[in-house]
């Protein structure tokens, strides 16, 4: 099951992304991962928030241009080769991997990672029989 990814396009200024943060975080919205990607006119912040649909209207009061994006979150061990061994799973089934980054959540010896994939059915033929846990927005807390 895929989650919900908040992109933002963010004006390449100083100070814009800690703007971004301080809206959310002033109505009490939780970001649980985040990347930022940037080219020379603007930037790229990709989030996981704990409630989608009241980030996103948030944003769009204040005129942010976003987009929805479904990702899929997976459990990895947190252990010297435990990304490793995914990337290499979904390399033998031929899914590439578009982005990718972690989220701030851990728990026990597990991190879990944000994927873009190419291809959601290959990707969860894939993992059948991996041990390799997609997480749902359940899992993870979120709205």
């Amino acid at each position: 099951m895929s989650i919900h990814q908040i992109s933002v396009f963010l004006e390449n200024r100083t100070g814009q992304l800690a703007e971004l943060t301080q809206l959310l975080a002033a109505e009490h919205v939780d970001i649980r991962a985040i990347s930022i990607a940037e080219t020379a006119d603007y930037g790229l912040a990709r989030m996981i928030v704990d409630d989608v649909q009241k980030a996103s209207s948030i944003l769009l009061q204040h005129g942010t241009i976003l987009s929805m994006t479904p990702v899929w979150a997976v459990e990895v061990p947190d252990r010297p080769a435990g990304l490793a061994e995914l990337l290499a799973i979904l390399a033998k089934n031929h899914v590439d991997v578009e982005y990718m980054y972690s989220l701030f959540t851990h728990r026990n010896d597990t991190a879990y990672m944000v994927l873009r994939i190419s291809d959601e059915a290959a990707f969860t033929r894939a993992l059948e029989g991996t041990g390799i846990k997609v997480v749902s927005n359940e899992d993870l807390d979120l709205k």
